[in-house]
C-alpha cells in the first residue's frame, strides 16, 4: 500500500489572478452601490416607461393597523411582509425604522446618496469593463479559453456523471482537481460571454445619452424599464454565481483554493494506491 502525497503544483497564470481579485473588488463595489441607485426608486417595470400601478417587482413601506410602518415586497401579483429588511430598515445612524427598499448594510454610501451611489457605481463600472476586455484579450493570445474553458466532446459525454459528484458534494482528486470541470467551464464561459456583456448592456441601453447608438437595443428589449428589469435580474444572477462559487470553495478546501487564487500554486492531494 502506498500513502496519501502532495504535491504543489502551478495552476493559476499571473493574469488570472490579478483580474480575478479585481473583479471581486469591482462587484462588490457595483453590486452595493447599484442596490443604492435602485433605492432611488425601488420598483421595476417591463417596457419603455413606467407604469406606477403595476410593477413586477417593489419594495415599498406602509402603515400598519398599529401605526408602525411595515415592509411589503412585491413581486408580480405576490405580496410578502419583510419588514425589518426589505422596505423597512433601520436608519444607518439613528437606528429608527425608515421606508427603504434595500437596508443601509447593504449599500454604499450607507446613508441615502443617490449623487454618491452613481459615482461609484460608474467608477467601477468602466474598471469593470476595462478589466473584462483585458481579460478577452489575454485569453485570446493565451488561447485560455479554447485550451481551458471550452467544453470537450468528453466534457459532454461526463456531465451526467459530474452533476451526480456535485449533488454528492464529492469533488475530484489528484490530477482531475487541476483541471475544469464540465459545470465550472458552463459556468465561467456564461459569466465571461452572456452576464458580464449583458449587465454592461443593459446599463449602458439605460442612459438617454445612447439613444443615438443603442436604440435599436433599447428596443429590442422592449424600452429603457426593460433594460433595468434585465440589468437588475442580471445582477441578481451574479450574486447566485458568487455564493455558488464561494460555497464550493468552502467545501473544496479553502486555504488550498485561495492560496492557488494568490499565489498561483495549487496541493494536489493524489488518491492512494491499494495493491
Amino acid at each position: 500500500m502506498k500513502d496519501d502525497s502532495a504535491r504543489s503544483t502551478y495552476r493559476h497564470r499571473l493574469p488570472v489572478r490579478i483580474m480575478h481579485w479585481i473583479n471581486v473588488v469591482c462587484l462588490f463595489v457595483l453590486l452595493m452601490s447599484g442596490l443604492q441607485i435602485f433605492n432611488a426608486h425601488p420598483a421595476l417595470y417591463w417596457g419603455e416607461y413606467a407604469n406606477f400601478d403595476a410593477p413586477w417587482l417593489a419594495l415599498t413601506a406602509a402603515p400598519a393597523a398599529n401605526g408602525q410602518l411595515r415592509g411589503d415586497t412585491q413581486i408580480g401579483s405576490v405580496h410578502v411582509t419583510t419588514t425589518g429588511v426589505l422596505g423597512v430598515s433601520a436608519h444607518a445612524i439613528t437606528g429608527k425604522p425608515q421606508a427603504r427598499g434595500f437596508p443601509s448594510w447593504s449599500t454604499i454610501p450607507t446613508i441615502r446618496s443617490l449623487a454618491d451611489g452613481r459615482r461609484w457605481h460608474f467608477f467601477f463600472a468602466w474598471l469593470f469593463v476595462i478589466n473584462g476586455l483585458s481579460y478577452l484579450l489575454w485569453s485570446w493570445r493565451s488561447r485560455h479559453l479554447g485550451r481551458d474553458l471550452w467544453p470537450t466532446l468528453a466534457d459532454w459525454k461526463g456531465m451526467g456523471h459530474s452533476i451526480v459528484e456535485h449533488l454528492k458534494f464529492k469533488h475530484p482528486t489528484g490530477e482531475a482537481a487541476t483541471r475544469y470541470n464540465i459545470l465550472q467551464k458552463l459556468a465561467y464561459l456564461g459569466v465571461v460571454l452572456a452576464l458580464g456583456p449583458g449587465v454592461v448592456l443593459m446599463g449602458l441601453a439605460m442612459s438617454p445619452h445612447m439613444d443615438s447608438v443603442l436604440s435599436w437595443m433599447v428596443d429590442l428589449v422592449g424600452g429603457r424599464q426593460s433594460a433595468r428589469s434585465i440589468h437588475f435580474l442580471i445582477a441578481m444572477a451574479f450574486v447566485a454565481f458568487v455564493l455558488i462559487h464561494v460555497f464550493m470553495v468552502l467545501i473544496t478546501g479553502p486555504i488550498n483554493q485561495i492560496r492557488a487564487m494568490i499565489t498561483g500554486r495549487y496541493t494536489v492531494h493524489e488518491e492512494p494506491d491499494h495493491d
